[in-house]
């Protein structure tokens, strides 16, 4: 899994000094005109969060609770557990399913990838529950994967209690818990993209049309997703994603009372982030020179980045990025690939920042004695004459 070095600049630091990564200043805050309840802008490479209000709320999800859903099903067809091509069989229990739906028959059989798809542009919850079905054997025990997963990823306000999110007493999250899954499921399972950018399609060889309940989707520039919800006591909920210049954003708004004030509210939330924020990767300044390996199979190794590393800056900074590197001249094998070898120091403003460990691209093995004696023989072969007299 990809790991980013982050920093956090955010709006504090037109005020004072940056706050820790995954918090923000609200006094520092620009005064957005949001409907919402409850709200939330995190940047999703460093996970830093760019605005909040009542970010903490426990507040009903509605079908916005299928970011979940959605994250545990991916997590599976990426690991090779299911493929989009295996074929489930509707029970009962799942085409009973009120709320949205694609109208599934008990026995009705669909791919992976067609219920995926009806999941994430209708957000059918007999498709959910099919799913749920599919890789636990029932909807209790994958809600228990659910809030496990909820667990791990320190969403500390979330209960579920279905995979839908249909009405349930004491089913509840926050807009913060849902930035964070949202993060989740879009920077380490990209291919989600493939059906949450979806405006219009059909199922059931174009007998179903299928229209996005996202309109952003179509009229957002940059939008790649995510995921509606409404019901008559959640109102209407929004996990929205888009990306522009290589950065991408996620808003979350709950509680709002029309669709219409949904959609205006992300879309000023990604308005405010992609006007004041950007991203900048860091490299090392010059090229890294290959190490010499000393009684290796290969005379050298070549240093890489462990990981990317991606500075978020505000546009009030200068953002002034130098880099250090320290290598040594050499090294003694066995090496094994991803070994340290050296870091690299990033510097913003001239200040340090992170500090990136340099590893080895490939493995080199030690020589054996043989080898050894080999290349010693090598060697005296090709020394000048007055070198060996």
């Amino acid at each position: 899994m990809k790991r980013i070095c982050a920093l956090l600049l955010t709006a504090a630091l037109l005020t004072g000094p940056a706050a820790a990564a995954g918090e923000t200043a609200e006094a520092a805050q620009p005064a957005l005109d949001l409907s919402a309840a409850s709200a939330v802008l995190m940047e999703k490479e460093t996970g830093t969060l760019l605005y909040e209000k009542a970010s903490h709320e426990k507040l009903e999800p509605a079908s916005v609770t299928k970011v979940m859903t959605l994250l545990l099903i991916f997590e599976a067809l990426d690991s090779g557990r299911i493929a989009k091509e295996d074929v489930v069989t509707v029970s009962a229990y799942a085409a009973g399913m009120g709320g949205s739906q694609v109208y599934l028959k008990e026995g009705e059989q669909m791919t992976v990838g067609e219920l995926v798809k009806c999941i994430t542009v209708v957000s059918g919850n007999d498709a959910a529950v099919a799913m749920a079905e599919y890789l636990a054997g029932s909807e209790t025990a994958f809600v228990e994967q659910m809030n496990r997963r909820a667990q791990e990823l320190g969403m500390g306000d979330t209960t579920f209690l279905n995979c839908t999110g249909l009405p349930a007493q004491g089913h509840v999250t926050s807009a913060h818990d849902i930035a964070l899954m949202s993060r989740e499921l879009v920077l380490n399972h990209p291919g989600v993209r493939e059906y949450t950018t979806i405006w219009m399609d059909s199922i059931r060889d174009g007998a179903f049309g299928l229209t996005n309940t996202n309109r952003l989707v179509r009229f957002y520039q940059g939008a790649t997703g995510l995921k509606t919800g409404s019901t008559d006591s959640a109102l209407y909920c929004l996990s929205a994603t888009a990306e522009r210049e290589g950065m991408e954003l996620i808003a979350v708004v709950m509680h709002v009372a029309t669709p219409s004030d949904r959609f205006d509210s992300a879309a000023a939330l990604l308005n405010y982030g992609f006007a004041n924020y950007s991203l900048t990767q860091v490299y090392p300044e010059q090229v890294l020179p290959p190490i010499e390996v000393l009684l290796g199979e290969q005379d050298t190794v070549q240093p890489v980045l462990d990981h990317d590393c991606t500075i978020l800056t505000h546009q009030s900074q200068s953002a002034a990025v130098t880099t250090q590197v320290h290598l040594p001249e050499e090294v003694s094998a066995p090496v094994e690939e991803g070994q340290k070898l050296g870091e690299m120091i990033v510097y913003l403003d001239g200040e340090e920042h992170e500090r990136v460990d340099l590893v080895a691209s490939t493995g080199v093995a030690r020589l054996t004695v043989w080898g050894i004696f080999q290349q010693l023989l090598d060697t005296l072969l090709f020394l000048p004459t007055h070198a060996i007299e």
